[in-house]
């Protein structure tokens, strides 16, 4: 088979990883992939995610057997509905119901709309309205621009004064171009954070091992918001009660939901949820794998990812028994000095030719310049390692990260501290 992956990050990395290990699997693409990836698939840099013209011709000139879309932009824009139409069997949502990531006001509206529970919340398209509603706030609250924003569309001012500074970014100065003509504004939830993948074909659903991410740059959660520095697998916060409840109060009322609306979702569809004093809330959905989340995910999957997905395009994931390790998965990310801010490019990097056999090293930020692996983006890779518990994983991924170097490299020194804390209760 020939099979080709949209998106170049450390997730689609750990997905191409995956996908190799069917024996059926001859050629693996990856448009545009990065410079780590290309030792695991042909790599075709002059395609990027969003081209979806080049990439569909692409797939019919290759006879391309699957193909999977990865990141949101791509989602959003229809790569997989263009896809479909020129015969390709394809992994992930159509643009419609891809809008449950796409749009902030379509999901909290779903919510609303089908009783699934999340934050109390109001929409606004003038500024000045927006001003106003929030005089009358508490603090913290959230602002969030409706449409895609790199991950960086979610503000929480702490007082009044932020909050107007942050409506203005939005609204007026277009921080985040056009997704920031609308916005929500949301109560601030406590508890913690636990996210959820889970495979689905619009009816059933399998949901994967739970998951931890580290969104601040800086040890202790300190610092600007990032699009994770680290994830730990399974989440301690995602117990059999807490899944009982997700499952019949958030999965399913979900699927229904966009069924519903006339817009089913196949593929992979990311629940980022709190455990509030009250039970389980969603905080967002994603329309896709998350990143890094797959990094630590995916390793753990017994089942072969391939005919999984395969399955969700058939609509028969009822039919699939998806298996998974009973083990743990720590990644921690090397970022480039500066990240999330300004950082340069262009680092050669020293890695191991070869890690322990639980160990891997995911690209995400990874270029080929004459030869040689150079720094290419703000998180440069992901170094996951799996084993029997996770501090054995947390100890081994860190140990595997003291032997990559690159100039200005940084990295957290606390990924699975707050997860450990957590278990020893």
């Amino acid at each position: 088979m020939k099979l080709l992956v949209v998106g170049g990050g450390g997730r689609e990395h750990a997905i191409i990883k995956k996908l190799k290990e069917n024996p059926a699997v001859e050629t693996i693409y990856a448009l545009p992939g990065n410079g780590g990836i290309a030792a695991d698939a042909v790599c075709v840099p002059e395609i990027g995610a969003k081209d979806i013209p080049a990439i569909v011709e692409f797939a019919k000139a290759n006879a391309i057997d699957f193909a999977v879309v990865a990141p949101d932009d791509p989602l959003a824009l229809g790569c997989v509905d263009r896809l479909h139409e020129a015969g390709i069997p394809c992994f992930g949502p159509d643009a419609a119901a891809a809008r449950i990531e796409a749009s902030k006001v379509f999901s909290k509206n779903l919510m609303k709309k089908y009783g699934i529970p999340t934050a109390s919340y109001e929409v606004f398209s003038d500024a000045a309205k927006a001003l106003d509603y929030l005089k009358a706030q508490s603090f913290p609250i959230v602002i969030k621009a409706d449409g895609l924003a790199l991950g960086k569309g979610v503000l929480i001012p702490t007082n009044y004064d932020e909050a107007v500074a942050a409506i203005k970014s939005i609204m007026e100065d277009k921080a985040f171009g056009d997704s920031g003509n609308e916005v929500v504004i949301e109560e601030f939830l406590t508890g913690p954070e636990v996210s959820v993948l889970a495979f689905t074909d619009g009816v059933a659903i399998a949901p994967m091992v739970s998951s931890m991410d580290h969104k601040r740059a800086g040890d202790g959660d300190t610092g600007l918001n990032t699009g994770g520095m680290g994830t730990i697998a399974p989440n301690p916060y995602y117990t059999a009660d807490v899944a009982k409840a997700c499952m019949e109060e958030i999965f399913l009322p979900t699927l229904a939901a966009m069924r519903a609306e006339g817009c089913p979702f196949k593929g992979c569809l990311y629940f980022g949820l709190m455990v509030t004093e009250n039970g389980p809330k969603v905080i967002e959905y994603n329309c896709r794998f998350g990143d890094p989340e797959t990094q630590v995910v995916l390793p753990l999957l017994k089942t072969d990812l391939l005919t999984i997905m395969q399955a969700v395009e058939d609509e028969r994931l009822d039919e699939i028994d998806v298996e998974w390790k009973d083990e743990s998965a720590a990644c921690v990310i090397l970022a480039s000095g500066g990240y999330p801010g300004s950082y340069a490019k262009g680092k050669e990097m020293t890695i191991p030719a070869t890690c322990a056999e639980n160990v891997t090293v995911y690209h995400a930020g990874s270029a080929l310049r004459d030869g040689r692996l150079v720094t290419a983006g703000g998180r440069v890779l992901g170094v996951t390692a799996t084993a029997p518990t996770l501090k054995e994983a947390l100890t081994q991924a860190y140990a595997a990260c003291e032997t990559i170097h690159f100039d200005g490299m940084m990295k957290r020194s606390d990924i699975g501290q707050r997860a450990l804390a957590a278990m020893e209760k």
